[in-house]
C-alpha cells in the first residue's frame, strides 16, 4: 500500500490505533519508506536442524531490515515432521501446511493493515486455506506430477463497520501486495549451497 493510495481512499487519515494495528506509526512507517527507499530492505532467516526420522526444528533467526539488525522478542521455533500415515511421528505440521499457515497469515495481517489505514473496523476475519498435491510427484512415481501442490484455494469470511464492497476492496488489496502470495504465484530464484562432512 502506497502513502497515496491511503490518501486516496481515506478523506482523513486515521489518528487512532484499530483492529490493534497502531495505524499512526503504520502510516509514519510508510512515510518513512517512502522517503527513504533503503529502508525497505529486509532479509529473513530460519535456522532448521534435523532431529530424527522427517522431524525437523526451525528457529527465526536475527533478521536484517530498515538498515540494521533485529531479533524477535521471543525465542520462535517451530517442529515439522510427516503425519503417521505417511510413516512417521506427526511431530508437527508438515512443510507444505506450513506454506498454507504462511499465505492465511500475509493475507490476514495485511487485511488487518489495510482496514486500519482506512478507517475500517473489523470484526471478524476467518480463512481456510486448502492445497492439493499428489504425492506420486515427491515419491518419485511419475516424473508428469509436480512435487508441490498442483492448486490452492483461499476462503475468507470478514466482517466489519463497512459496505460490503469496501471489505471486499480491502481482501483484493491485501492479496494485490502479499509478499507470501507473490512468492507463490511467481518463480523466485532459490540458490542451495551445500557442506558435506565426514
Amino acid at each position: 500500500m502506497t502513502t497515496s493510495e491511503t490518501t486516496t481512499t481515506s478523506p482523513r487519515l486515521p489518528k487512532l490505533p484499530r483492529n490493534g494495528v497502531d495505524t499512526p506509526a503504520l502510516l509514519a512507517t510508510i512515510t518513512a519508506v517512502g522517503n527513504q527507499p533503503e529502508l525497505a530492505q529486509f532479509k529473513f532467516r530460519a535456522v532448521n536442524r534435523w532431529i530424527s526420522g522427517t522431524h525437523s526444528q526451525s528457529r527465526m533467526a536475527p533478521f536484517y531490515g530498515a538498515g540494521s539488525e533485529h531479533t524477535h522478542a521471543t525465542d520462535v521455533a517451530y517442529d515439522a515432521d510427516h503425519p503417521a500415515v505417511l510413516v512417521a511421528a506427526d511431530r508437527g505440521p508438515t512443510p507444505v501446511e506450513f506454506l498454507l499457515h504462511a499465505l492465511a497469515a500475509c493475507l490476514t495481517a495485511g487485511i488487518a493493515n489495510i482496514a486500519a489505514a482506512r478507517g475500517v473496523t473489523l470484526t471478524e476475519v476467518e480463512s481456510t486455506v486448502e492445497g492439493d498435491i499428489d504425492l506420486q510427484g515427491l515419491l518419485g512415481l511419475s516424473d508428469r506430477v509436480r512435487n508441490g501442490f498442483e492448486r490452492i484455494r483461499a476462503s475468507f469470511k470478514i466482517r466489519g463497520d463497512a459496505p460490503p464492497e469496501k471489505l471486499f476492496a480491502i481482501i483484493e488489496q491485501s492479496r494485490a501486495r502479499s509478499a507470501v502470495y507473490d512468492v507463490i504465484t511467481n518463480r523466485v530464484p532459490v540458490e542451495l549451497s551445500i557442506e558435506v562432512g565426514g
